[in-house]
């Protein structure tokens, strides 16, 4: 395999771990395009057939000259321009593809591993204890060794965040796929066996390269000591992969300062994210109860105030509840957790997208600014902070702080849902497309991309196509009313006037289930009914509906953005000079 290094318009890429460069900093490219991007790079100022590339990246799949396209796309939406705002890649029409910018090719120096960013993995710890009743436990501890390892040094270690880690339990790769991959050079992995009040935990570090085991230790304690062991495990890192941890960061793992924690209450918030991450209404309600649960045994757990917060966020935002009383709820959650711990980044995340939700706009960007500081390896921070910026009419900033989110967490279906959604109101219809397919190849029964996809159909004039997106949607979310909502909006523009009257009528007579009135408004909005698209933004602005932060980017809403009551419910909102654009 070629181990050289290639180095274009600030960028480098490592051939042989298929690794990409900006100025030193990792750009995480999903495998195939990874694939292709080496070729296309080994093969500078020569053209390549399709039908080469599609030998060389499918060798035993046979696939349409489509999936060539669109990771043709992936690829130029990553690297961008050059510095001249050159295009890396021509297209050869009929032809194939040349890499047109100008390549230096060199061999690897052992001092350049000294000054890149490390990029680590750590996959989910295997459980041991006799049967799944416990991989909550061996989940959360992965998914808080993940949260640990992130604080450590941002600008030295970047960390894989949990939902793509997942995507490997239990699996029969090995370290070197693992790595192409996702992009990484380094793998953490071990396993938890629970005896009682006692714990086995065992760990150890792989070099992606050669597959060599850097370290590796076991430890026995008691469930209170868990903490003591995940600082342990990290500090054990950071010396192997050589990085320099800061006085501050040194005093936070000082083996005589770390505290101890309640058992019962570290397996209830334990318990509580593992429903939580299912993100259905059932678990998330569980997660609430898990939560409160480990307050009682331990009043002070700051993080059990952020999952509070962050469930009842959650409720609203997917329109599961009425906004007002789940926002005053999880404003005092988030509050009462930074309260106790100030260095919480996770707990300024949750405080800053409640806020933001709930129009609540002055500091509010110094929040952001605070949580992603304080943990920049927390994915969806960077997601919710891209909406904010995107409210305020900062599309390229909003890019930008997504598909950072997308670096940390390529194979979160949510996280590449987000990114789509941010190009959406971004009226980028191709790039949200491509993230949303994306995140349908990771998971196709994911509702919210389908829902999506959708969304974005409709203003490619794909009504059709549309419409069978949001059948999907219905599918997979077991008729969840923001999905029938959708379904009628793409019956409505398709023509099919009774089915969207038949479906809004059901969603009105629907009894105890939530509608969120945003949605109905987008309904009318899409076929231009502008009185009653207003009306239901109005209901929408009485509940305080979530989604209203979208209101000046919504493209449904385009025929109603010169209407007068338009204009003064922007205002009421918050947004008190122009509509940001």
């Amino acid at each position: 395999m070629d181990s050289g290094q290639y180095e274009f318009g600030g960028y480098r890429l490592d051939a042989q771990s298929r690794t990409l460069f900006r100025e030193g900093d990792h750009v995480a490219l999903p495998p195939k395009v990874a694939e292709l991007l080496a070729a296309l790079v080994q093969a500078a100022g020569k053209a390549l057939t399709r039908e080469h590339l599609l030998r060389l990246l499918w060798r035993d799949t046979v696939v349409e000259e489509g999936s060539l396209t669109s990771h043709i796309s992936m690829l130029r939406k990553a690297l961008g321009k050059g510095p001249e705002g050159e295009e890396f890649i021509e297209t050869l029409p009929k032809r194939g593809y040349r890499f047109v910018a100008s390549v230096n090719r060199s061999e690897p120096r052992g001092s350049d591993r000294g000054v890149e960013r490390v990029m680590l993995v750590v996959l989910p710890f295997e459980n041991f204890t006799a049967g799944e009743r416990y991989d909550y436990f061996s989940d959360g501890l992965t998914e808080e060794m993940i949260t640990e390892l992130a604080r450590l040094s941002p600008e030295r270690l970047g960390v894989i965040a949990r939902t793509s880690a997942m995507q490997f339990k239990s699996t029969a790769k090995g370290a070197a796929q693992i790595g192409s991959e996702l992009g990484v050079s380094h793998v953490l992995e071990g396993s938890v066996r629970r005896a009682g009040e006692r714990v086995r935990i065992t760990a150890q570090l792989i070099r992606v390269s050669d597959e060599s085991h850097l370290w590796a230790e076991s430890y026995e304690r008691g469930l209170h000591d868990v903490l003591e062991v995940q600082a342990e495990v990290s500090r054990a890192v950071a010396r192997e992969i050589q990085i320099k941890l800061t006085p501050h960061e040194k005093e936070r793992l000082d083996p005589d300062k770390t505290r101890t924690v309640n058992p019962q209450a570290h397996e209830l918030y334990l318990r509580g994210r593992h429903f939580w991450n299912r993100r259905t209404e059932d678990g998330i309600r569980k997660s609430i109860e898990c939560f409160e649960g480990a307050l009682r045994h331990d009043p002070s757990l700051a993080v059990a105030y952020d999952g509070i917060s962050d469930a009842h966020t959650m409720l609203a935002c997917r329109g599961m509840t009425p906004a007002v009383e789940s926002f005053h709820k999880a404003k005092a959650a988030a509050r009462q957790a930074v309260r106790m711990e100030p260095e919480l980044g996770e707990g300024y995340a949750t405080l800053a997208h409640v806020r933001l939700h709930d129009w609540d706009w002055v500091g509010l960007e110094n929040e952001f600014q605070r949580a992603v500081q304080l943990d920049r390896g927390y994915a969806i921070a960077h997601y919710w902070y891209a909406e904010y910026l995107m409210a305020m009419g900062r599309t390229e900033e909003a890019l930008g702080r997504v598909r950072h989110s997308w670096e940390l967490d390529p194979l979160n279906s949510v996280i590449n849902a987000s990114v789509g959604m941010i190009h959406y109101l971004a009226h980028d219809y191709d790039g949200a497309l491509i993230a949303l397919r994306r995140g349908l190849e990771i998971d196709p029964t994911h509702y919210v991309s389908h829902l999506r996809v959708g969304l974005v159909c409709l203003q490619k004039e794909l009504a059709h196509e549309a419409v069978d997106a949001m059948r999907q949607a219905v599918r997979h979310s077991g008729g969840s009313t923001e999905a029938l909502a959708g379904l009628a909006q793409a019956h409505a523009v398709a023509g099919d006037t009774p089915a969207m009257e038949k479906i809004v009528k059901e969603l009105g007579d629907s009894g105890r289930r939530y509608v969120s009135p945003y949605n109905v408004a987008r309904v009318y909005g899409a076929i231009g009914d502008r009185q009653r698209a207003l009306d239901w933004l109005e209901r929408a602005y009485q509940e305080h509906n979530p989604d209203l932060i979208e209101l000046t980017r919504e493209p449904s809403f385009a025929s109603l953005r010169a209407d007068v009551k338009f204009g003064e419910l922007v205002e009421r909102i918050g947004w008190q000079s122009a509509i940001p654009e």
